[in-house]
């Protein structure tokens, strides 16, 4: 059996407020093969940036393990974590604040090479490749961030994180605060740089179409739990979990004549602080019974790669 390029087992990670504990992630476990795209969706305080940071080990967890090509990083020194850090790369959401305002673009990309002693010999030709690589030119490496266009920007953060030659992309909803047609053309970019590549990627989004684009599997989470995960085709077109489900119901349709699903869901994500007990999910549930509030369901297969997370499963044919 093939070792995963990257193993989340029982992940869980809790932080203490002045008003009690959040529980961020709760016992979340998934792994992704080598040159796969894996997407986390759900709304936002969901777990899914949370996620993102503890597999880069930005963040300790709590509880549970992650694991690089076989090798657990937990515990691990700053010291330790570098050779895998060159390894695993993220792209971050805003691409504003992302980047350091002083520095020339030069100086972004060759901040990533310097820190792993890479390409010194020519450092200026491999800045060149790499901005061609995300569609820009080599006369950007003089210019400075505010000279750039928001997607823009995001391409020369994507250079940066490809400087050091990673086998993974950690991209934490990196379209998100992008026009439409711009992120047309980032999604068009990664998609390329992955058959280019080979690289795996990590796809945080709360955008399903974004992701059904993008990536192989995806795992559906609601405050911290995985509620569903399997294929993504099969995902989006007969999701299992009521929560999936609402998620689909609730994107916007290009043909107004198209057949929708049922909108099953209803009021507000509850206080993380305060989750309800059994499914977590059951306070917005339209299929929600007695069990609900006291059974808490775990993932179960549904199929060869797929599971859910409901008491009700499988639920009447939707809508």
């Amino acid at each position: 059996m093939t070792t995963p390029l990257l193993s989340v087992s029982h992940l869980s990670k809790s932080f203490p407020t002045s008003r009690g504990i959040v529980q961020a992630v709760d016992d979340v476990s998934f792994s992704i093969a080598a040159g796969e795209a894996f997407g986390l969706v759900g709304e936002s305080g969901s777990g899914k940036s949370t996620i993102g940071r503890l597999a880069l080990g930005l963040i300790t967890p709590t509880a549970g393990d992650i694991r690089f090509s076989g090798q657990s990083i937990n515990g691990l020194s700053e010291r330790a974590l570098k050779p895998f850090r060159r390894q695993a790369q993220m792209v971050f959401q805003d691409p504003y604040s992302s980047l350091n305002p002083r520095l020339r673009v030069r100086d972004i990309i060759g901040e990533a090479l310097d820190t792993h002693a890479l390409a010194q010999d020519r450092r200026d030709a491999r800045i060149a490749e790499l901005l061609d690589m995300v569609g820009l030119n080599a006369s950007h490496a003089s210019r400075y961030p505010h000279e750039f266009s928001g997607g823009q920007r995001q391409r020369i953060g994507i250079a940066r994180a490809l400087a050091v030659e990673p086998r993974l992309l950690i991209a934490d909803e990196p379209v998100s605060a992008l026009d439409v047609s711009v992120q047309a053309q980032i999604i068009t970019l990664l998609q390329d740089l992955r058959r280019h590549l080979g690289l795996a990627l990590l796809f945080i989004s709360h955008d399903l179409d974004i992701v059904e684009l993008l990536c192989e599997r995806v795992a559906v989470l609601y405050l911290g739990r995985i509620m569903e995960t399997g294929p993504t085709d099969q995902v989006m077109k007969t999701p299992r979990h009521p929560y999936s489900r609402a998620l689909l119901a609730a994107v916007p349709k290009a043909d107004p004549d198209a057949p929708r699903m049922k909108r099953l869901v209803s009021g507000d994500i509850p206080s993380p602080l305060n989750p309800p007990s059994g499914c977590v999910f059951r306070t917005r549930c339209f299929y929600a019974e007695g069990p609900c509030a006291t059974d808490r369901p775990v993932l179960a297969p549904a199929e060869a790669g797929w599971q859910c997370a409901c008491l009700r499963d499988p639920l009447p044919e939707h809508e």
